[in-house]
């Protein structure tokens, strides 16, 4: 693996940005700065927007503002207040900013995802002043408020429908779902939404409602994955411009007005579908935006771009899925994923999860510090073996934040680094991180069929993240093997398939593994696991899990 590019570098050239972005409007320094520093919804029925001022001096010859400060609201797509002179607020000059704009509280209010900047006006011009702020409790405006559901473990898996009752004898508590958009547009079930109607496909949302309503009927914390798969009926569900490529998931689309509006419509009509006021449709707590977002070749795909450029495209459209499922469920938890290569070079197309997590973080901060979370995947390296505890004798896992790849040979290097203070929410609380999809193949590359060692792999991974306070849940991938995958060395599953029939997923025999994930979170746990020692080559568990909860 190539040493990734130096975070200061990529650090320097972002703030670099934000800086030039905050100055963009000013025609002299001597003008006077702002920073917004907290925008809320109150009373639902306005926004609050509050920050400070600095005074400048106007040089000789330089036009002098007028003596006032105005608040203008940009949508998503918008770069800057341009032309514009429909402000929505003003103040008199001072050190403290505050301003009051009206909101309807509907959740399909836009003024609710709209970002707001203070200008001064200068001749027959407004100039800003200020970096953007976006609104940070969209929750404000839910109608649904149920508390967060609790649950009994950090189990999870993913779950094949026609074998829920597998799964609830399994003892499963977490479940994913793939969203894929670019299937749902088009059909004959109409959505009213912000003044347009949009139709989606009535047989694909009925079953997404027979499964999500199955599984958080039964007590399972659902996560759903929203992505955005390629649809030449509607171009503006992807970046203006971009052509069809071999990727498997494209970047959602808020650059554009139209690409804006059906993106947001189609988030919250999941989010408000599936937000838990409906029990026939049922309840997702957890929502993932795109799959792997480090890796914009593949997996979120909107052209080649530095990583700055990249990373900031992306925050805004977290920022609007965050504020449609925000708005209709007040506790659901929104993510985004990332792969386990921690560090690497940075090109146009691959980023190093650590640097994306970094900037991300960082303009978020910036612009109102949202409750984002992270779904990681730290899978065996390579996939294709599944003992992880070896990685670091290639170089691949180290015990440090330089490390190529953390999965669970060092996962305790992921939740070291999100305690950092620059890491934590507005309230100081270190952020979710589930584990939303990892497995161990049961086919090595090398050594053909390797049963055992897939199910030691298991038990050790399920200790470390037990005893691992800052992961909510592990979701492995998955209970039945998948034919691709399998052909790949990749069998994953807790269940062999039936490689002949591609046309249904069909279940054949339970493997080692099966037993282990059954009782891995009950009192019989360490009599199921005991044989895992002697593949690891250990003769306890606590001698490689720091805190390890069971009495050996």
């Amino acid at each position: 693996m190539k040493k990734r590019t130096g975070l200061g570098r990529c650090l320097a050239a972002f703030f670099g940005m934000m800086a030039a972005v905050v100055c963009s409007g000013f025609t002299s320094l001597a003008y006077d700065s702002a920073s917004l520093t907290s925008c809320r919804v109150e009373n639902k029925n306005s926004i609050v927007i509050e920050g400070t001022a600095q005074a400048g001096e106007t040089a000789e010859g330089e036009t002098p503002d007028d003596g006032y400060y105005y608040l203008f609201e940009l949508q998503p797509y918008e770069s800057g207040i341009g032309n514009r002179t429909d402000y929505l607020s003003w103040s008199n000059k001072g050190s403290t900013l505050s301003f009051t704009v009206p909101y309807s509280g509907d959740p399909a209010d836009s003024r609710l995802y709209s970002r707001f900047v203070v200008a001064l006006k200068i001749g027959d011009s407004y100039e800003e002043i200020s970096g953007p702020i976006y609104i940070t409790n969209p929750e404000a405006a839910a109608g649904y408020t149920e508390e967060y559901p609790d649950s009994m473990s950090k189990k999870g898996l993913l779950i094949e429908l026609d074998m829920l009752g597998d799964a609830l004898n399994l003892g499963v508590k977490h479940t994913t779902i793939n969203i894929p958009y670019h299937h749902i547009l088009g059909g004959n079930l109409a959505y009213q939404y912000n003044g347009k109607t949009y139709y989606f496909n009535e047989d694909l949302i009925s079953s997404y409602d027979r499964m999500i309503s199955a599984f958080s009927g039964k007590g399972i914390i659902v996560t759903a994955i929203l992505l955005n798969g390629w649809n030449d009926a509607y171009p503006e569900l992807h970046e203006a411009g971009l052509t069809k490529t071999g990727a498997n998931y494209y970047g959602f689309n808020v650059s554009t007005a139209e690409g804006f509006e059906t993106t947001r419509a189609l988030f919250s009509f999941m989010a408000e579908r599936y937000s838990g006021a409906h029990d026939e449709y049922g309840r997702v707590s957890n929502w993932i935006v795109g799959n792997e977002v480090n890796n914009n070749q593949s997996w979120n795909y909107v052209g080649p771009m530095d990583l700055q450029s990249y990373t900031k495209l992306f925050e805004k459209v977290f920022r609007v899925a965050y504020t449609a499922i925000r708005s209709q469920n007040q506790n659901a938890r929104v993510f985004f994923s990332t792969d386990y290569e921690w560090n690497r070079e940075n090109t146009t197309l691959r980023y190093a999860a650590k640097d994306f997590i970094d900037l991300f973080n960082a303009g978020i901060r910036s612009e109102g510090n949202i409750d984002w979370g992270l779904a990681y995947h730290p899978y065996p390296y390579p996939l294709t073996e599944p003992e992880f505890w070896d990685d670091d004798e290639a170089g691949m896992t180290t015990q440090s934040e330089d490390s190529p790849v953390v999965n669970f040979n060092n996962l305790n290097v992921l939740t070291d680094y999100f305690q950092k203070s620059e890491l934590r929410n507005a309230d100081g609380r270190v952020r979710h991180i589930i584990l939303s999809e990892e497995g161990f193949t049961s086919d090595s590359a090398t050594r053909g069929k390797v049963y055992d060692i897939q199910a030691a792999a298991y038990a050790y991974a399920y200790y470390l993240v037990d005893a691992n306070p800052y992961i909510d849940a592990f979701i492995l991938n998955r209970q039945v093997d998948a034919v691709v995958e399998v052909e790949q060395s990749c069998a994953f599953g807790i269940w062999t398939v039936n490689m002949e029939r591609t046309d249904k997923v069909e279940a054949l025999m339970p493997k080692n593994i099966y037993t282990v994930f059954k009782y891995i979170d009950t009192p019989s746990s360490l009599k199921y696991t005991e044989f895992a020692k002697s593949i690891i080559g250990i003769n306890s568990w606590s001698e490689v899990i720091p805190n390890f909860k069971l009495e050996e």
